[in-house]
């Protein structure tokens, strides 16, 4: 304001050389005033990096065979940005592409994803259906594409053995349409790798394999560009040094490449000069923040840094969330037959609204507030509850973080897993049991999810397919059990009515109980077991005060009867002695 008067008087006093117009347009266009500190980030990180004594590690083409790779995405309040950004510069260095000025610690990144008229890659991608592809064309900084990066990312379950890939290949912008119409000279191509950039033979052969195999994709399955997304990437990672890579994406928005003429690959996304409708643009309210961790050898487990980052309350953990997923859902509604569990979230309802994907909401006055199927099913891991359980204040939850209960008197199942472990800690996360009305859950409350006020994690268990079977066999184990002490009590019961003895009546009915005790018991676990494995909560899935229970009861019974048995003995040899 006070710059505004200096040169408001200059101007009236030199009306001949007016110059406030001209420097606050030169104001206006500072960071400083825009709220844009990205080179306060840059900085920061580099004096962090200089005190760290930070080095480029040396490129190690086969890390890839040697790690286990761990993806977590979550989300970020716009609010918390600035922090989230300075807790991870701490520790990590802004990692600038070449394409960046370096005035920036982030990049303008674009995506445009590519889907048939049937969504296929979209629905294989949302049902995670082994070998499903996304297949993208990507390009970073502002104005029109130069470089574009063709892009298949292909996913396989882990318990099969293998792992999701990406795969990438580069070419000009100029040359996108001969790719995406086959008319690429593919062996042209590789006589020019091999003679200017001296590659060998088998990464000719890997480089025209995914090519031909990308190319065949677009005719087979006649591809078209149908989403894109855009936002401002801020990645912090040590050059060559992939053991943690984090990366955060602000301004999001997807964009539909629905509805206009493509020219047969030449146009591949929207004309930027061209306004769009509100229902053709989306704007996501949150930054997603990416977490790639390499564990491998002595590194087992993440730096300490990373696990307080995740349980520091700024980041929402979102499993398997996807952009090209969100985008097409929320803008292509009428062509969509499923949707991602995390639309139900009461945080990002209103943006969805705004770009008219109210159909694919369920009305306020819902008697859940959430989807019917897998979307009710994964209720417990939307970050900011649902729109009929809104709990938009809520702190920040992950796989990591320790329950967080409003009231401390209230107890959960998890306090009766006395450790010390942090593992054991994280079963007070679990969400409400099954059954826990029944009989069996009255008797077993050690079990049972009756505290409805715990606040489930946003991740998900990992689980094999044995598993269910496992739980069944377990099932029966203990099923065999109770009907093995129920035969013994019975046969028991027949002999005293025989020989009128009261001690071993009274036994075969303390057995009796006992042997409908693990029936229950047997049923319970196995229902309650089975709650868990499909909703997938993290954390301890067996029950280590049940089994201690009966096993004491039983032990407990089988020493009075020893006792009693004792003593008739004794009695018995003092009878004799007697009589002799």
């Amino acid at each position: 304001m006070a710059f505004h008067k200096i040169l408001k008087k200059h101007d009236k006093n030199l009306p001949a050389h007016a110059c406030k117009q001209f420097y606050i347009n030169r104001m206006h266009n500072q960071a400083w005033v825009r709220g844009d500190y990205s080179d306060v980030v840059v900085r920061l990180s580099s004096i962090y990096s200089a005190l760290r004594n930070d080095h480029t590690a040396e490129e190690n083409k086969d890390a890839a065979q040697s790690f286990l790779r761990s993806t977590t995405k979550y989300w970020v309040r716009t609010e918390d940005v600035s922090k989230v950004k300075y807790a991870v510069l701490k520790h990590l260095p802004v990692f600038l592409q070449k394409t960046s000025t370096g005035e920036s610690d982030s990049q303008l990144t674009n995506s445009v994803y590519f889907d048939n008229d049937q969504l296929e890659l979209y629905h294989g991608r949302l049902d995670k259906t082994p070998g499903a592809i996304a297949f993208r064309l990507r390009w970073y900084g502002a104005g029109d594409p130069k470089i574009v990066f063709f892009e298949r990312k292909t996913h396989r379950d882990t318990w099969t053995g293998e792992a999701s890939a990406k795969e990438r290949f580069i070419v000009d912008e100029s040359e996108v349409k001969a790719v995406l119409n086959d008319q690429y000279p593919i062996e042209q191509k590789r006589a020019e790798m091999k003679a200017k950039k001296g590659a060998t033979d088998a990464e000719c052969d890997d480089w025209e394999k995914l090519v031909r195999e990308m190319v065949q994709v677009v005719q087979v399955k006649q591809l078209v560009p149908t989403m894109r997304t855009q936002y401002m990437r801020t990645a912090f990672q040590i050059p060559f040094d992939a053991t943690v890579r984090i990366s955060l994406d602000t301004n999001l928005c997807m964009i539909s490449e629905r509805g206009y003429d493509t020219q047969g690959g030449a146009k591949w996304f929207r004309d930027p000069d061209k306004p769009l409708a509100p229902n053709e643009i989306t704007r996501f309210p949150h930054a997603v923040l990416e977490v790639k961790l390499e564990l491998g050898g002595a590194n087992s487990e993440p730096p300490q840094w990373v696990t307080d980052l995740q349980n520091s309350g700024m980041l929402y953990e979102v499993h398997k969330f996807s952009k090209f997923i969100h985008g097409c859902a929320v803008l292509l509604p009428e062509y969509v037959r499923s949707v991602p569990y995390w639309i139900d979230d009461a945080s990002i309802r209103n943006s969805i609204l705004n770009s008219g994907g109210g159909r694919i909401l369920v009305p306020v006055d819902h008697q859940t507030g959430v989807g019917p199927g897998a979307n009710e099913m994964y209720n417990h891991l939307l970050p900011f509850g649902n729109v009929k359980n809104p709990k938009l204040e809520t702190k920040g939850r992950t796989a990591n973080t320790v329950a967080m209960i409003e009231t401390s008197s209230k107890t959960t199942a998890a306090n009766y897993y006395a450790d010390d472990d942090n593992d054991n800690i994280e079963m007070m996360l679990g969400v409400q049991g099954c059954c826990e009305d029944t009989c069996a859950g009255w008797l077993f409350p050690f079990c049972s999810g009756y505290n409805t006020e715990v606040l489930a994690p946003t991740s998900v268990q990992k689980i094999e397919p044995k598993i269910f079977l496992a739980n069944e066999r377990t099932f029966l184990h203990w099923l065999h059990a109770g009907v093995t002490l129920y035969t013994i009590a019975a046969g028991i019961l027949a002999f005293a009515s025989e020989s009128h003895s009261v001690g071993a009546h009274w036994y075969a009915m303390a057995l009796l109980p006992i042997s409908l005790g693990f029936c229950l018991y047997a049923l319970h676990l196995f229902l309650w077991r089975a709650e868990k494995i499909k909703t997938r909560v993290p954390g301890r899935w067996d029950d280590s005060r049940g089994p201690l229970m009966l096993g004491s009861i039983l032990a407990g019974v089988l020493f009075v009867n020893f006792v009693m048995k004792c003593r008739e003995i004794r009695r018995y040899n003092e009878i004799m002695a007697h009589e002799l």
